[in-house]
């Protein structure tokens, strides 16, 4: 994963490139699709424009994903739209380590530092990644819903989630701001990253869990579900997730009408 320092306050950033700022704001560019920022002993004020390597309709609906490590501190972070600010991750909210998303049209991230008047111990730190659609950026993204996916979103997620995999729900614990949801595995057809691991070389069975808002009420329940998600910041969250049986049904229709966006081994 690319990265970057500056310092006059110390900055180190992903996948950028920086430049003076009429106003003596710093001007910051995060041009990869996923990478960090770290801002040590901040003062004064940086705007960070996320300018991703690609130019095409679909650029406009990305979303983007800031995770801030448990040590940031040292500023605030706004949306800045047009000059016009939005309040975003306030100082103390920050060590949290909460995940927010907001639509890449939303405007840049101004991070402004707080007086303080021993600066040597604060670093403002984040990950930050770029996500495709409102399935892969979880609960975060504000309007994000627990509405049962369309067929069209059930097909078009087999194609291209984070992982998509055969299973049943083994167990699911509400935790302080999210369920999850244990998964005993029966077929893995993909995962980006190993967040669902193995039984042994003899048990064709993988384990994992898997993270869904608390309002979404998700209960253990009998039958197998296929389930597909993002991974945000090495954690799985569910996407669509239907019944099995109903996403056969559904699938066979569409192979039927040739109107399946890609092919999955259904044997």
């Amino acid at each position: 994963m690319p990265s970057l320092t500056l310092s006059h306050s110390n900055l180190t950033v992903s996948g950028l490139t920086h430049e003076g700022h009429t106003r003596d704001v710093e001007q910051v560019y995060l041009r990869c699709s996923q990478g960090s920022l770290e801002w040590l002993y901040p003062t004064g004020a940086i705007i960070v424009n996320l300018r991703p390597n690609m130019v095409s309709p679909a650029t406009a609906r990305l979303s983007v994903c800031i995770k801030p490590s448990a040590e940031s501190s040292g500023t605030n972070i706004y949306l800045d739209r047009n000059g016009k600010l939005r309040l975003l991750l306030p100082e103390q909210d920050q060590a949290q380590g909460k995940v927010h998303c907001f639509g890449i049209q939303e405007g840049a991230l101004f991070i402004e530092a707080v007086p303080h008047m021993d600066i040597s111990r604060r670093i403002t730190a984040f990950q930050y990644e770029l996500v495709s659609d409102r399935h892969k950026a979880g609960p975060h993204l504000l309007g994000a819903s627990c509405q049962p996916c369309s067929d069209t979103e059930v097909l078009l997620a087999v194609c291209t989630s984070d992982f998509v995999a055969r299973g049943s729900i083994r167990k699911v614990d509400q935790e302080e701001e999210h369920s999850s949801v244990t998964v005993e595995i029966s077929h893995l057809y993909r995962q980006k990253t190993h967040v669902f691991v193995s039984g042994g070389v003899r048990v064709r069975t993988w384990t994992g869990r898997i993270k869904m808002p608390l309002e979404c009420g998700v209960r253990s329940g009998e039958g197998e579900f296929l389930f597909t998600g993002a991974v945000r910041f090495g954690e799985a969250w569910m996407g669509c997730a239907p019944r099995y049986k109903d996403f056969l049904r559904l699938y066979h229709e569409a192979q039927q009408q040739g109107t399946n966006p890609c092919h999955v081994d259904t044997n």
